[in-house]
Parts: C-alpha cells; sequence; structure tokens
C-alpha cells in the first residue's frame, strides 16, 4: 500500500518544479488556445494580456494547492481570471468559449505534470497514487473555478445587457425625436450597434395574447430575424423592447428591396400565433428611420383599433390611408357613419352588403370580376350591390371615393366603427 504522505510529498516537489515554469507553461497554453479558440487570440492587446494575466494566476493558484495541501474547494478564481470572465460577457464572447478554454487548459496541465512524474518516478504504484491524487484535485479545482466563473460571466452579461438596451434605447429615442439639431451619426451608430445611413424598413412586433407568454421578447426578435432573412437584409435587426412583449424594430435592407407580403406571411407561419407584425415603407438615412417608424406606428395604432378582426400582419402600403384617417377613432366613426348611412350598422346582413360592395368597387364596378373574387353568382352580386346602394344617403356616383375608403375603413377595423345595430 502506498504512503499517502510520500505521494503528498513527491507531489509537492513536481508542483514546485512546474511553479519554476509557470511563464513557459503560460506561454503553451496560449499557444494552445490559438490553435484551438484562436478567437481568444487574434483579439486586441488588452484582451489577450488579460488572457495571459489569467492563465499565469490560475497555474500559480493551481501549482500551490498541490504545494501547501489547500483544500480546492475553499478556492476562489484568481482577480484576473474573474475579469476576464466580465470582459468576456461585455464583448458576447459565448460561455462555451470560457469552459473550453478551462477543459484544455486542464488537460494541457495534467499532461505537463504527469510526464514530470514519469520523468521522476520509477515505483509504478506510487506513480499511480500521484496520478490519481493530480487528477481528483484538479477536477475539483477547475469545477470550482469553472461553476464561479460562469456566475460572473452571466451577471457580468445580464447587467451589461440591461445597461446596453438602456443606453440604446435612449439613444433610438433622441433620433426619434428629431431635437438638438443633426445627429453624430458615426457615434449614433457605434452606440445602437445599426447602420443608419442604410435603408431601412420600420417594424413593430408584440405578442397581442393577454396571457403570460414565457420569453415573448424572444420570440419576436426571432420573427424580426425571419423577416430580414426572407427580405434578403443586410446585416442584423435593430431590436429595441418597449415592454415584456412589445418591441420597436429596424430591418436593415439593400437598396431598392422591400419586406413584402410573402415574407411577412412566411415568418408568421412558423410564429406563435399572437405575434403581430406592422410594417412601414422602406427608407434611407437618419429621416428615413424616423419616418419609417412612424408609419409602423400608425399602422400599429390601426391594429388596436381592430383588435382580434385585424390580420396578424398590417403594412403602410396596404393599409396607410385607413391608418392616416384613425388617428381620431372617434371622429372617424362618426364619418364613417355619416358616409355609409344605415350601411354602416354592425349587423351581418349589413357586413355582406358592405363586403360585396367593397369588393365591386375595388374590381373597377365589373359584376363579373366581383363574382368571381367573391365566388358568387353575378345576379347575387349585382342583388347585394343594388341594396347595399338603397342604404346610402347619396348616390355611388356622388361619392365613389369616400364610399370605398369607408367600406375600407369598416373592413380593417369593424366594430371600432361600426354602428350600434
Amino acid at each position: 500500500m502506498v504512503d499517502e504522505e510520500l505521494v503528498s510529498e513527491r507531489i509537492r516537489e513536481i508542483a514546485a518544479t512546474l511553479a519554476g515554469r509557470a511563464g513557459e507553461l503560460t506561454g503553451e497554453l496560449v499557444q494552445l488556445y490559438a490553435a484551438d479558440l484562436p478567437q481568444l487570440v487574434n483579439d486586441d492587446e488588452r484582451m489577450v494580456s488579460l488572457l495571459s494575466a489569467s492563465v499565469y494566476q490560475n497555474i500559480e493558484t493551481a501549482l500551490q494547492i498541490f504545494q501547501h495541501g489547500i483544500d480546492p474547494g475553499m478556492v476562489e478564481p484568481p482577480a484576473a481570471a474573474m475579469e476576464y470572465a466580465r470582459r468576456l460577457a461585455q464583448r458576447g464572447t459565448p460561455v462555451f468559449d470560457l469552459i473550453r478554454a478551462y477543459d484544455l487548459g486542464q488537460a494541457a496541465m495534467l499532461d505537463f505534470g504527469f510526464q514530470e512524474c514519469i520523468r521522476v518516478v520509477d515505483d509504478a504504484a506510487l506513480l499511480g497514487a500521484m496520478m490519481r491524487r493530480l487528477l481528483k484535485v484538479a477536477y475539483e479545482f477547475i469545477t470550482r473555478v469553472v461553476r464561479h466563473l460562469v456566475s460572473v460571466y452571466q451577471d457580468e452579461r445580464d447587467k451589461w445587457l440591461l445597461n446596453r438596451s438602456a443606453a440604446r434605447a435612449a439613444k433610438v429615442q433622441d433620433l426619434l425625436s428629431d431635437n438638438g439639431g443633426p445627429p453624430d451619426v458615426d457615434a449614433a451608430e457605434a452606440l445602437i450597434g445599426y447602420r443608419l445611413r442604410g435603408t431601412h424598413v420600420g417594424m413593430i412586433v408584440w405578442h397581442a395574447s393577454e396571457a403570460y407568454v414565457d420569453d415573448a421578447l424572444s420570440l419576436l426578435e426571432s420573427v424580426a430575424g425571419a423577416v430580414l432573412e426572407r427580405a434578403g437584409g443586410q446585416g442584423r435587426p435593430l431590436f429595441v423592447p418597449r415592454d415584456e412583449a412589445g418591441a420597436w424594430v429596424w430591418l436593415p435592407l439593400a437598396p431598392g428591396a422591400s419586406v413584402r407580403r410573402e415574407h411577412l406571411d412566411s415568418a408568421l407561419a412558423e410564429a406563435d400565433p399572437g405575434v403581430r407584425v406592422t410594417v412601414g415603407d422602406p427608407a434611407t438615412g437618419v429621416a428615413g428611420f424616423r419616418d419609417t417608424h412612424q408609419q409602423a406606428r400608425r399602422v400599429h395604432a390601426l391594429a388596436l383599433a381592430a383588435g382580434e378582426h385585424c390580420d396578424r400582419a398590417l403594412t403602410f402600403r396596404d393599409v396607410g390611408t385607413v391608418a392616416l384617417m384613425t388617428s381620431d377613432l372617434n371622429a372617424a366613426k362618426l364619418w364613417v357613419a355619416s358616409t355609409l348611412g344605415p350601411l354602416s350598422a354592425d349587423d351581418e346582413n349589413c357586413g355582406r352588403l358592405r363586403d360585396t360592395l367593397r369588393v365591386f368597387l375595388a374590381t373597377g364596378g365589373s359584376y363579373t370580376a366581383a363574382a368571381a373574387e367573391l365566388t358568387m353568382h353575378k345576379n347575387s352580386v349585382q342583388y347585394r350591390v343594388r341594396k347595399a346602394q338603397e342604404l346610402l344617403p347619396r348616390e355611388l356616383a356622388e361619392g365613389r371615393l369616400d364610399i370605398e375608403l369607408a367600406l375600407n375603413l369598416c373592413q380593417r377595423l369593424g366594430a371600432a366603427v361600426l354602428s350600434a345595430g
């Protein structure tokens, strides 16, 4: 049976020998990272210097544990290691890279230790006992350090994202307010992480369910990304949460590109059924950044007024005129009533007559085309159009444009602008 005190003594000797090579071993580990985790080494000088300090202090701490018989469960990570984890969190480096670095470092240091053990120890039983001790203590030390550093990383990442989101939201509000003269575009782009000089499409995305939805913002952000991908966007969306279930979004597009209906339908088909989207027209530069957002907000107000009756996706191109008319919903309701008269009644029969007349007007006053779109017999279309006209307060020819706009308002907003039956 191997004497445990002898095992401890020989391990202390091995640790003392390796401690004299701490600088050399640090260099070897950094070279190992350059091959396996190049993103950690191909960085600015400050980060690489901090990485080297972290490696050196970890090696020094581990060797002191072996030299002095320190309980690895009582050891805190070195200061440089904790600061390096914080910096990685701030830069958005995946936490997996940090864990991988410690896995590689542990394997390399154990290899150095085993080689030294083999060089100086001839007794197989003693050698085996020393290696088992090295493995056990190294595992306990690295496990404790990694757990602690992952917690440090996550805390810093949460704090950084919160602060960055607040600063970014404040800058976006500043850009939208158009106060204080022309903005410093370079500084604004750096802060919000988005190119203001290009072509944008503004979007409002929200979850319409009144029930709590777990991580709704992640759902909305994935929808924004899906729309951008389908529209052939250039870069990443600017996603600014407004509350726990809604966000303002800007999509960076190529010149001449746009977000089409099929892009929205395709993205929403794969999303939670509670997700809703409104979209502005493409626009360019800082002024366009504001304009397309304001259009999306106007359509958003229209969607909220329409409630469940509204489509899941609305674009300013399709409903901009209606959206502009509904900034004062009560006034819009009064105007619809005066324009359509009894036809504005909120009942099933008037609803059928309104839909038939709306399609008839949209197809250029063609009974045949309207019948095809409505999948009805032409005679039925003629009957309904006649009955609808009988309810109008004036002849169709006298106010066709107003009547068509009023019918579109009814179709989009339903009960919000209809009269009690």
